[in-house]
């Protein structure tokens, strides 16, 4: 496949995009809008590091859902399920696109008390009314569908096995990339240092490189992931987003279990899945605060206190296991609703997000990033109606209230 080279220096001295941040959603957007015909516009993608080492894309578990309390968040997720699935077909049918497999295992949110359990049974009707396979299960099914686990404590379980799982989000991420590129969107390696904006503060004008060039631009997209504050200030717009950092470890089992296992959220809080051969799991401190950009170091305690324990008490099989990898990522951390913040700004008319995701960034980058585009396009969502996720909830304090989140 011939690719155009990544160059450090823009060609042109005006775009009429310029997205900030050239991973998953940096890349979703512009896909999106070089794949539109009514968008005929220039795109420029600026991405700090061309080989994406420290990144939430690089970090992900590429998990997808439909269980949330939202219906916004269920019909996102419907919606990437339908995507990944037909991902040849969105890709033009291109044959050096691969055909993308949604592993539909499902998620299996315990629950050891009625009050959660109540949560799920609510949460359960909300998901049917989109269409979701979403079921109720009582600690006889669980312990007749999947007898490995340990059930003296839980009163109920939700369980999806319809288009929720595991999908291959870097491959996908790599083609919308591809596919841009030869749709003719500039990626630089490169960084936005600052922005300038028009006298009275209501459009940005042009951002400053790095390497020094000031790049006139209709339309800013701050797509930093967990840097998007940073990105953001540049416009003096503050954004409540930060990095929050979560560990993942793979391990063998001594003895394997029978059957997949559903990505299962323990009460613990530690969740735990089928990984081809092998097995993920993840948790989040217990002390969780924002970490430095740059801070990956892992907590290795974490798994010997937390995450292991709670994996062998639940499923016992697993009280002989392995590590055999574990990475420290970051979540790109809405610390106001753990929502996604997606469209124009209320007063920077021309600063767009397409932030804080909060964990649940790989599965709704489909929806998000054609909602993106839609919004830079035609100056509205159109496809799907995103402005629940505007900016204008954080200036109006009203937020989005999604049980569901891990």
């Amino acid at each position: 496949m011939k690719t155009t080279p990544v160059i450090p220096t823009p060609r042109q001295s005006h775009y009429d995009v310029v997205i900030v941040g050239g991973a998953m959603y940096g890349s979703s957007v512009s896909w999106f809008l070089s794949n539109n015909p009514d968008f005929t516009g220039s795109v420029l993608v600026v991405e700090r590091d061309n080989m994406y080492t420290a990144c939430s894309t690089t970090h992900t578990n590429s998990c997808m859902r439909q269980q949330f309390s939202t219906e916004l968040n269920v019909k996102i997720s419907q919606f990437a399920a339908e995507f990944v699935k037909n991902f040849r077909q969105h890709l033009g049918g291109d044959d050096r696109v691969p055909d993308i497999l949604l592993q539909s295992y499902g998620y299996m949110y315990l629950a050891d008390n009625e009050p959660f359990a109540d949560v799920l049974r609510a949460n359960q009707k909300i998901q049917q009314a989109c269409g979701a396979g979403t079921k109720i299960m009582s600690r006889e099914d669980i312990e007749r569908d999947y007898p490995f686990y340990k059930t003296d404590d839980i009163v109920a379980g939700s369980h999806n096995l319809v288009d929720e799982g595991y999908f291959d989000g870097a491959t996908v991420f790599d083609w919308w990339r591809r596919s841009a590129r030869e749709n003719g969107v500039e990626y630089i390696e490169n960084e936005v240092v600052s922005m300038s904006k028009n006298d009275n503060g209501t459009r940005v004008t042009s951002v400053t490189l790095k390497s020094g060039e000031t790049i006139g631009c209709d339309t800013v997209v701050n797509a930093s992931g967990p840097r998007a504050i940073l990105t953001s200030r540049m416009a003096g717009i503050e954004i409540p987003v930060e990095p929050r950092k979560r560990y993942t470890y793979i391990f063998d089992a001594e003895q394997p279990l029978d059957r997949d296992l559903p990505l299962t959220i323990d009460p613990s809080g530690v969740h735990v899945r089928t990984d081809g051969r092998y097995y993920l799991a993840g948790c989040t401190p217990d002390i969780d605060p924002a970490v430095d950009y740059d801070d990956y170091e892992q907590d290795h305690s974490l798994w010997e206190e937390k995450a292991w324990p709670a994996i062998a008490n639940r499923i016992p099989q697993f009280e002989a296991i392995k590590l055999t990898n574990s990475w420290a990522g970051h979540y790109a951390f809405n610390v106001f609703d753990q929502n996604a913040i997606v469209g124009k700004h209320n007063e920077v008319e021309n600063f767009v997000f397409v932030n804080g995701f909060s964990g649940h960034g790989f599965q709704q980058s489909p929806a998000l990033g054609r909602g993106t585009a839609e919004i830079i396009t035609y100056g509205e969502f159109r496809s799907l109606d995103l402005s629940l996720f505007s900016y204008d909830r954080i200036v109006n304090n009203t937020p989005i209230i999604e049980s569901a989140v891990i």
